[in-house]
Parts: C-alpha cells; structure tokens; sequence
C-alpha cells in the first residue's frame, strides 16, 4: 500500500458516507408515519360526546330561560335573562320535595333489597348443585327476553291481590306496590351468579375446613370479594328504579305517594306545558345519578371485565 493510496480509499469512504445520508435527508415526508399527540380515536368519540352533551346543555338552559324564550325554535342557548327563579318556582309549584323523598325510599329499598336476594340467589346457582338447576336458571334467564309490556297487566292483578289479602302497604297505591316486584331482577342474579364464578374456590374451601357455614363464607368471604359487582349492580338498580315511569304510572294514583318521574308529569297538561319548571325539575332530578354514578364508575370497568358477559 503507497501513501497515496490511503487518503484515497479514506477520501471514497468519506464519500460513501456522505451519499448515505444525503440519500437519508431525501426520503420523503409522506412516508413517515404522521404522529398525533392524542388517540385516533378521539377524532369519533369528541363529535360523539359533543352530541351526547347537547340536550343535557339544552335541559340546562331552557331550566334558566323565561317562559317565551324556552318556546323559540331553534332553541335559544344564549338567554338574554337567566332565571334562577325557575328553580324555587317549580318546588312551590308542587309537592317536588315529598317526590323526592318518594323516589328516595323506592329507589333505596329495590338496591338493598336486590343486593340482598341477587346475591343469595346467584350464590346458588354459582356454588350449589340441586336438581334443576341448569333448567331454572335458564327458564330465569327467558325472562330477560320477556318485556315488561307483556306482564304488566298480571303484575298489577298480583300486586293488588297481595295489597288486599296479604299486606296493604304491598298493594296499589302505596309504595311497596314500587318496591316488591323489583326487589330481586334476573338481570342482578346472571350478573352476580357470573361474578361469583370466576372467584377462586381456595378461600372458600379454606373456610369451610374451619368450621364455617356457607352462610358466613357468603357474607365474610364472598361478599367482600365481589365489592366491584356489587357497586355496579347497586348503581344500575338506582338509576333504573329512579327512572322508573311506567310501573308507577300504573299502580300509583294518589298525589303524596308518587315518585319524580309522575311528579314531573304535572307540569304537563292538556293544553299546556310549563316547560321552564319542567326542565328546572328535570336538572334536579338529575343531581342524585350523576352523583351515583360518578361514585360507582370505577367499578363499572373492573366488575364487567371480571365477569365475563363476552364469554357466556
């Protein structure tokens, strides 16, 4: 090798490695993998939510609006006067507080009790082998494809036979009439029987080896175990029983025993609406699920994943 030699072969590396990054520099920018600083996704889900926060943004605002500007098509979202008085209106308007405690109570008692009896219920069907009890639980869950506009006429025959002969405060115009037949559901049995289902069997058989009944392995070991299961269930219970119209339009007639969701009807009459007091009483009706709801949310995601609903 000549000393002439290696400044060249140097030189012609050089070279090669300055086209190499030139070439580098000339790639095209279209071929580059374009990164937003956000999931893709939250180009579908904003306009979604957008659309889903609209009427609750308009319920806000015809609340707060006058008489004539809550008529006005299109709906007005910037009133030129905001009327708090709506509110203080539509609880003297009528007895709203005396609906709220009615709602409170039916709405309390259906989750403690569908707690209560979902939970023993679904236990069995979970741990327990009787004769049956494929067939049972399969004749319950039919049930679920009945709607309710199909055994409503028999509830209310069932429901004022119990209010006659059995209990009084069970029967049509009182607020048991609410309470009872939701007290236990098909749907909080499936969703609680598939909870159960995939917890291990270890701790319980550990407490049973110690002497406990399947009572106390219920309550002490089961229980504590299917917290997240048992805030969605309650949850859904809630908002399910405080919506409820149907079912208390029918078995309710007195003024002092029916629920917010009657309770609103008021406003509506045959020839007129007082929108204004109506939608005042719709955001208060609102306040108890939401807050119910954003207490519970973080259950919601844990219980159904460990459920299983995709898989049965």
């Amino acid at each position: 090798m000549t000393a002439t030699s290696a400044p060249a072969r140097s030189g012609f590396r050089r070279h090669r490695g300055l086209s190499r990054h030139a070439g580098h520099d000339d790639v095209p920018h279209a071929r580059r993998r374009l990164r937003l600083p956000f999931s893709p996704w939250h180009l579908v889900l904003i306009p979604a939510t957008v659309l889903l926060l609209f009427p609750f943004v308009w319920l806000l605002v015809t609340s707060l609006e006058t008489p004539s500007e809550a008529l006005r098509f299109p709906p007005l979202l910037d009133p030129h006067v905001i009327r708090f008085a709506n509110y203080s209106d539509a609880l003297a308007s009528a007895p709203f507080v005396r609906f709220f405690i009615n709602s409170a109570i039916v709405a309390v008692l259906t989750v403690l009790s569908n707690l209560v009896l979902c939970s023993l219920a679904g236990y069995a069907f979970a741990r327990f082998r009787f004769l049956g009890r494929t067939a049972l639980f399969a004749v319950l869950m039919a049930t679920l494809m009945v709607p309710f506009q199909v055994t409503m006429i028999p509830q209310f025959i069932i429901t004022k036979w119990l209010g006659v002969h059995v209990l009084a405060a069970a029967g049509i115009d009182h607020l048991g009439a609410l309470i009872l037949p939701n007290a236990a559901t098909a749907f909080g049995i499936f969703f609680l029987r598939q909870f159960f289902k995939t917890l291990p069997l270890e701790y319980e058989e550990s407490a049973r080896v110690d002497g406990a009944n399947r009572l106390t392995v219920l309550i002490r070991i089961v229980l504590p175990l299917a917290t997240p299961a048992l805030a969605t269930l309650a949850a859904l219970t809630f908002i399910d029983s405080w919506n409820n119209f149907l079912w208390p339009l029918i078995a309710i007639t007195s003024t002092n025993q029916m629920t917010l969701p009657l309770g609103l009807a008021t406003f509506q009459g045959a020839h007129q609406t007082e929108w204004t007091l109506l939608m005042a009483g719709n955001v208060m009706s609102l306040v108890p699920m939401l807050l119910v709801f954003f207490l519970a949310q973080r259950y919601f995601i844990r219980s159904v994943a460990a459920t299983g609903l995709a898989g049965t």
